[in-house]
């Protein structure tokens, strides 16, 4: 008989609106422990929102959210964040390092507490994410993907059982999306850790992925990446009609002018759930 494994992430009969418009609902969902799963979709779709519902900044609408089998709660230390990719100020007064070190002990008021452990724990995460060479520069003179790095440095440095990633690879050059996605993936190879990706564009991580929720005009699919990415099962969710092509290995949409006019859409010509 197969060991009985609590789910990382349990949504039943959630729903989530602002005012008269309603991002989704009705959605029950259960994402085990160390699978890999994407959230596609348009913008204002609300997938960044479904994030901030597993932090516990935005409270659900409707239903009921559990996260690593307990309510959800601000500064879970067994939970990690990427966020999207913004840089940082030139003159921002924090050295590679020490934002690193904001995921050991960040959560708590003053600054960290120098000690041998806290530094050879931050020395090994900068290792890992290859920005050993930058440790002491500040992070305002590092380019868009060494910031990046550092932040899945950081949100690593906790040991997350659940690792979520708001576009993480935003912004980020082909080279630099391929490094960070590798790092991530390694993390959860080796922990077991779950990972879910919130992304426009599933090409970089389609290796990896397990399954997929798709979020589009109020409404949602999920399924394998094969089930979710083909013209009849968008063209539902869309409610108007799309078109999937595999071009040169990489998934497109292309949108009608039917589906780009529905409210909130931006589906048209672009690689899974991006821009044109």
């Amino acid at each position: 008989m197969s060991e009985h494994r609590t789910p990382s992430v349990e949504l039943e009969a959630a729903a989530l609106s602002f005012g008269d418009r309603t991002l989704w609902k009705d959605l029950t969902l259960e994402i085990d422990q160390g699978e890999y799963f994407a959230v596609l979709g348009p913008n204002g779709s609300g997938k960044s929102t479904f994030l901030k519902t597993l932090l516990g900044l935005l409270p659900l609408s409707e239903g009921a959210v559990r996260v690593l089998g307990d309510g959800v709660r601000r500064g879970n230390p067994r939970i990690g964040y990427v966020p999207q990719q913004r840089a940082f100020g030139p003159d921002t007064p924090l050295r590679a390092r020490d934002l690193v070190g904001l995921g050991l002990d960040g959560h708590r008021w003053g600054p960290g507490f120098p000690s041998r452990r806290r530094r050879a724990r931050v020395d090994e995460l900068l290792e890992r994410v290859g920005a050993t060479e930058y440790a002491a520069v500040p992070v305002g003179l590092l380019s868009g993907g060494e910031q990046q790095r550092l932040r899945v440095a950081q949100a690593l440095a906790s040991r997350p059982r659940l690792l979520l990633c708001d576009e993480a690879l935003l912004s980020l050059d082909l080279r630099h999306q391929s490094a960070v996605s590798q790092l991530i993936e390694e993390y959860r190879r080796e922990s077991g850790a779950t990972v879910v990706f919130v992304t426009h564009e599933i090409n970089p991580i389609i290796d990896d992925v397990d399954r997929v929720l798709y979020l589009a005009n109020g409404r949602f699919t999920v399924g394998s990446v094969e089930d979710v990415m083909t013209t009849e099962t968008l063209s539902r969710v869309y409610g108007a009609p799309v078109q999937v092509l595999r071009v040169d290995g990489r998934y497109v949409v292309v949108g009608s002018q039917a589906a780009s006019e529905a409210p909130g859409n931006d589906c048209h010509a672009h690689d899974v759930g991006g821009e044109a």
